[in-house]
């Protein structure tokens, strides 16, 4: 496969790191985003177990003696290895063999429901998660303003210049795609369609060849696009079904249907984040769902430049979409994890990153510039009800994360405001 033009990214390094580290580095992450390319750019060899030559001979090879599928110059990339779910184990087996780091490269588009036949992997094979690609790696951030420098105490007020808002919905309906970064926008918006449809179509029946209703799976899809960036229950999803199409699925199906679309990285919540704080406030457990890209609700939603302009609500949480794909990016490349929080006392925080050593940025996620005040005010609120309850308070740092802002600045009252055009890890 030729991958001259291949733009580098911040999964790189981290590949680069653990092929050091361990025996073998498993990549997973939605079709389309770039794994196989980013893997064959440090690979001295691959298998494509999707290649159709020969009448999939690579796959019927695979089946046959997996250990002859993993021949060649390491480290070796096992490209869609779920297609063999053998193929895992024998990797694991042959790294244990060998006692070597570096040996292969495994990427997946799906997740099996049990990796290994006899074991986990654990210890051999490290897991790397990837995304379509965020606004730094495809150049439409100028990463003037750096994360990790904040968490360090080094941050300088820039101007960032001025972004329009119709810049900013050709973002999100284009999405992070690579191979749509440098088509039109009418092209680019035919990607998340057509990945759509193959997953419905193809890609659900292939994860465990069963047959289901390709209708019902898109009308669920269309009542997530509509509370893409929300916390809801699934009672509010089953009667959006209805009040859409007057159908819908039970209880169960409706899991089954959440846990395929999670299984195949369509789908990419965002974990609740727990605090210690006083005993009386209850913190909701629920997920925010939202898509692993923005464009993928946006073409659920048919939207246009137009669309998103005569309506600011849906732009915004689609705009939070964006978002919040870019600081899961980031937070993987800085080792840190990503969740939101809500609770009881209406105290809501678009998304928090926890650092390894407990360092925590707050993120509020505002469209526009004309509710910077109340976002500050609703930040400086949450961290005022941290109470220590016998552990000391981590290190709070509060960042608003505007579309609009035309500077990366301080405020006087210690909130951060940054340009999501200016952002990178």
């Amino acid at each position: 496969m030729d991958i001259s033009g291949y733009m580098p990214r911040l999964i790189d390094k981290q590949i680069q790191a653990f092929l050091n580290v361990f025996g073998a580095v498993s990549i997973e992450g939605p079709k389309w985003c770039g794994k196989t390319w980013s893997s064959l750019n440090h690979a001295n060899s691959s298998i494509f177990m999707g290649d159709p030559e020969g009448d999939f001979q690579n796959r019927r090879l695979a089946e046959l003696s997996p250990a002859l599928a993993l021949e060649g110059d390491t480290p070796r990339l096992i490209d869609e290895w779920q297609g063999v779910p053998a193929l895992w184990d024998a990797v694991r087996h042959l790294v244990d063999q060998r006692g070597k780091k570096g040996q292969f490269i495994l990427t997946g588009s799906s997740t099996p429901r049990q990796k290994g036949i006899l074991h986990s992997g654990a210890g051999r094979i490290a897991r790397l998660s990837m995304r379509p690609m965020s606004l730094f790696e495809s150049g439409d951030s100028s990463g003037v303003v750096s994360l990790s420098a904040l968490v360090q105490g080094e941050f300088e007020a820039k101007a960032t210049g001025d972004v329009m808002l119709s810049r900013l919905t050709e973002l999100v309906i284009r999405g992070g795609w690579p191979a749509s970064i440098q088509m039109s926008l009418r092209d680019a918006a035919l990607v998340p369609r057509e990945y759509l449809m193959a997953v419905v179509e193809d890609d659900i029946y292939r994860l465990d060849e069963r047959k289901r209703d390709p209708e019902k799976l898109r009308l669920l899809l269309r009542a997530l696009a509509r509370h893409e960036s929300s916390v809801i229950s699934q009672n509010v999803l089953l009667r959006d079904m209805f009040e859409m199409d007057g159908r819908t699925i039970d209880t169960d199906t409706l899991s089954t249907y959440l846990d395929i679309f999670n299984r195949l990285f369509i789908t990419d919540n965002l974990a609740p984040f727990s605090t210690h704080m006083r005993s009386r406030v209850r913190i909701q457990q629920s997920v925010k769902r939202q898509f692993v890209d923005p464009s993928l609700p946006a073409s659920l939603l048919s939207a246009t430049t137009d669309r998103l302009l005569s309506d600011l609500n849906i732009f915004g949480l689609l705009f939070e979409s964006l978002v919040a794909r870019d600081l899961k990016i980031y937070a993987e490349h800085m080792g840190a994890g990503i969740y939101h929080y809500r609770d009881d006392q209406n105290r809501e925080v678009d998304a928090v990153m926890e650092m390894p050593d407990g360092h925590l940025l707050a993120f509020e996620i505002k469209l526009g510039t004309d509710r910077l005040d109340q976002a500050a005010d609703s930040l400086i609120k949450w961290k005022d009800s941290w109470t220590p309850n016998g552990r000391q308070t981590p290190k709070i740092d509060l960042c608003i994360i505007s579309g609009l802002s035309k500077a990366a600045y301080r405020r006087p009252d210690g909130v951060y405001v940054l340009p999501i055009t200016a952002l990178k890890p």
